[in-house]
């Protein structure tokens, strides 16, 4: 069954959810992009590896047993923390570590010698809109690297927290476009100067999407709603979230909240 949502689904921004939407979305667009792309072209999915300190709970790291007195007076072991004395010995602070994995999409076209890289389309994700993030430090670092070189870059923001990542200056888009939940910013490398953005608002589908290829060669023709509605039908969301018990993060204006609810109700209705 499909999203409750004409477009984009607001429940699967949290960024518990998203990771896996994120690698849902990119396998599925990757196939999508394979089969609109005419020879010599192909569709190649690539990972960025990096380590990121965890947010996990952090146990305290020295504890005694003592007994308690009850009742019977036997009493009952009880775990206490104490702090160690650091005169006498050094206190081991743990800092747990998350290996991070996050897919992303270039097009080549296969040469005599070696491919090509022809564009490259990146997915959001929460890592890369949050300050202090080394996933958004690695993707900046990459987005420099496309903007001076003969690359085409794509990229996709299905997410409305964060502060903005794009290369599309953010003031630049506002004076052009006032309101949007969502955007996908183009920039071809033979166009140095401008940015082809396709805004979005939650209640509207995800745009169809033109893919620059080289100059010479015609654009590959991509309905991103298509994507995503696969992504959603073929991922664990209709049996993961919990629509009536819970709300999206970040929260929806209190517009967009009457809207969603009215949405969530019709459907419970019709269920």
């Amino acid at each position: 069954m499909p999203s409750p949502f004409p477009g984009m689904d607001p429940f699967l921004e949290h960024p518990a959810v998203f990771l896996g939407l994120h690698n849902w979305f990119i396998a599925i667009l990757g196939e999508v992009l394979q089969a609109a792309l005419p020879a010599p072209y192909f569709a190649e999915i690539g990972e960025r590896v990096w380590i990121e300190v965890s947010q996990r709970f952090i146990e305290p790291d020295t504890s005694i047993l003592q007994r308690e007195p009850d009742q019977g007076g036997a009493g009952r072991l009880v775990t206490t923390t104490t702090t160690a004395n650091t005169r006498s010995r050094p206190v081991v602070v743990t800092v747990p570590h998350d290996e991070r994995h996050e897919p992303f999409l270039e097009i080549r076209v296969a040469g005599e010698n070696a491919d090509r890289l022809v564009t490259a389309i990146e997915l959001l994700s929460p890592s890369h809109k949050t300050p202090g993030e080394r996933g958004r430090e690695l993707y900046l670092r990459k987005q420099r690297e496309l903007l001076g070189s003969v690359t085409d870059l794509v990229e996709i923001d299905l997410l409305r927290g964060g502060i903005h990542t794009t290369e599309v200056p953010l003031d630049r888009l506002s004076l052009q476009v006032h309101a949007f939940d969502y955007y996908v910013s183009i920039h071809r490398a033979d166009r140095f100067e401008d940015f082809l953005v396709y805004p979005v608002r939650l209640a509207e589908q995800l745009p169809e999407i033109t893919i620059p290829l080289l100059s010479k060669d015609a654009d590959a023709l991509i309905d991103l709603q298509a994507v995503f509605d696969r992504a959603y039908d073929t991922g664990p969301y209709r049996k993961r979230i919990r629509y009536q018990e819970t709300s999206p993060v970040p929260p929806l204006s209190p517009e967009q909240r009457q809207w969603a609810e009215q949405i969530l109700h019709a459907e419970a209705r019709n269920g």
